[in-house]
């Protein structure tokens, strides 16, 4: 039965709510290690690059910001949507950069094999998004949805009332 009341007592507890942005901040961190574009069979990921460190980074925080939470039963909206503000805006510009990039290093390589070859240059297949990419800017919203539940609620009381320990 310890099982059955760590559970439920995971599920009563006064910041519950903060399972959400921690799932989330879990799901952001994986998504940095996913490709974030794909060209034909190419996959590029985010975490070689500094925008992959960045979101992992973040990422990390995020569930650092929702553990806190849990021990202090303080809130943490606030920088939950900052950080899922933040994410969400590397995520995207670094999407458009690197469509961009990918798109010019495929077309050099095209252009130097054909030069190589002696014939016609290949034809470039045309960048996509991969699912890691949505699936960080979706974990990213979130955050920033949760984040900005404060705002939007305007709590009277922001913090968790204290309970009493000696009952």
């Amino acid at each position: 039965m310890p099982l059955r009341e760590a559970v439920s007592g995971a599920l009563r507890h006064s910041m519950r709510a903060y399972y959400l942005p921690l799932a989330a901040g879990v799901v952001l961190a994986a998504s940095a290690f996913m490709p974030w574009m794909l060209m034909g069979d190419l996959r590029f990921r985010g975490v070689p690059g500094l925008a992959g460190l960045w979101v992992l980074g973040l990422g990390l925080l995020a569930v650092a910001l929702a553990v806190l939470s849990f021990i202090t039963r303080k809130n943490s909206r606030h920088p939950l949507l900052l950080v899922g503000l933040a994410a969400f805006a590397i995520l995207l510009v670094s999407e458009r950069l690197m469509e961009r990039r990918v798109s010019e290093q495929a077309w050099a390589r095209s252009q130097a094999r054909a030069i190589v070859a002696g014939g016609p240059p290949d034809a470039v297949p045309d960048p996509a998004m991969a699912p890691g990419a949505y699936l960080g800017l979706s974990a990213a919203a979130v955050i920033a949805m949760f984040g900005l539940t404060i705002v939007v609620r305007r709590a009277v009381q922001p913090y968790a009332e204290p309970e009493d320990d000696d009952v």
